[in-house]
């Protein structure tokens, strides 16, 4: 028993050793941004998160009709919308369309006033992933419940913890490609939730949504491209290749995940309430006992109204990377 305590605290104490050196690496230009002292309060959140969406909060609405939320959802998609708009234009003004070649960008580890504004746009970026934790919220409250897929869970939880650890360490460089990706596409993809939340009068602006995963797609394409390139070059002064290793790892795997998401929920319709599949033409359309799916998002056929819901569909909120 004595030997099997010390072994204990050995173990405990390398452990700590470990966690002190990885904090003596965080970047000290972002010790004074909310949440960046350490990651516990970060793993917190999320592991609070996991907590309500897969457990509380399932039970708190079990007897409780779901909540409509309908002014809220879109005050928060548009309120996402400026919010990766910002985030897009930071992050060329701080490199991206001013001084980095697209190639072998390392992280401008200055003060400098362009330095100090990347590391402050990637900050903003992280703390996007925090506050689009309330997608889930919203399906939960909603009770939309087969949409809180693991995909759509892993991804939530999985994208602001690793990004923590992204930043703290390399605000910056070529490895804030894929943030910059992200957040293009997310002003793109919260736009669409907001004008489907806002209801079926805006049906006719919304002729673009069987492009939205393939949106989705390219931009797992464009970021592992970008990240292969590293791989292929003699030279590159980049400080953390660690962390391009990672996001080609991200951009690959969420890629596989999201291709066979769509080939089994609209191409082979194994997603769609087998009772009501009647015809499934080219992974896009279905038409069920009179309403027509396409992309996840459902429409009443024949008069011509529509139901349009921020994650009425699967697809809806396939998101982030």
């Amino acid at each position: 028993m004595t030997n099997m305590l010390r072994e204990i605290q050995e173990i405990g104490s390398h452990a700590m050793d470990i966690y002190s050196y990885l904090l003596a690496g965080i970047d000290p230009r972002l010790k004074e941004y909310p949440l960046m002292q350490n990651p516990i309060p970060m793993s917190a959140i999320l592991l609070s998160y996991l907590l309500f969406v897969m457990y509380l909060g399932p039970r708190m609405m079990a007897n409780r009709k779901p909540f409509q939320l309908k002014e809220a959802m879109i005050v928060y998609n548009f309120t996402l919308v400026a919010l990766s708009i910002l985030i897009v234009h930071e992050f060329l003004m701080s490199g991206w369309a001013t001084t980095y070649t697209w190639r072998c960008d390392p992280v401008d580890m200055s003060d400098s006033p362009q330095a100090l504004r990347m590391v402050r746009v990637a900050w903003l970026f992280w703390f996007s992933k925090i506050v689009e934790l309330i997608d889930t919220v919203f399906f939960v409250l909603r009770k939309k419940h087969g949409q809180v897929t693991f995909l759509h869970i892993f991804h939530h939880s999985f994208m602001p913890w690793t990004w923590w650890w992204g930043i703290v360490y390399a605000p910056g460089g070529m490895g804030s490609f894929h943030a910059m990706v992200n957040s293009t596409v997310h002003i793109i993809m919260y736009f669409y939730y907001g004008l489907s939340a806002a209801g079926p009068r805006f049906q006719k602006f919304l002729w673009w949504k069987k492009y939205m995963t393939a949106i989705q797609l390219t931009q797992f394409v464009l970021v592992s491209l970008h990240a292969t390139q590293y791989y292929f070059m003699d030279s590159c002064d980049y400080q953390f290749p660690m962390i391009l290793h990672l996001i080609w790892m991200y951009g690959t795997f969420f890629f596989v995940l999201f291709s066979n998401f769509w080939m089994q929920a609209y191409v082979k319709g194994k997603r769609l309430p087998k009772q009501d599949v009647k015809q499934c033409q080219n992974g896009t359309a279905v038409v069920a006992n009179g309403k027509h799916h396409e992309n996840g998002i459902e429409h009443a056929a024949g008069n011509g109204s529509a139901r349009h819901e921020n994650g009425s569909g699967h697809v809806s909120k396939m998101k982030k990377a």
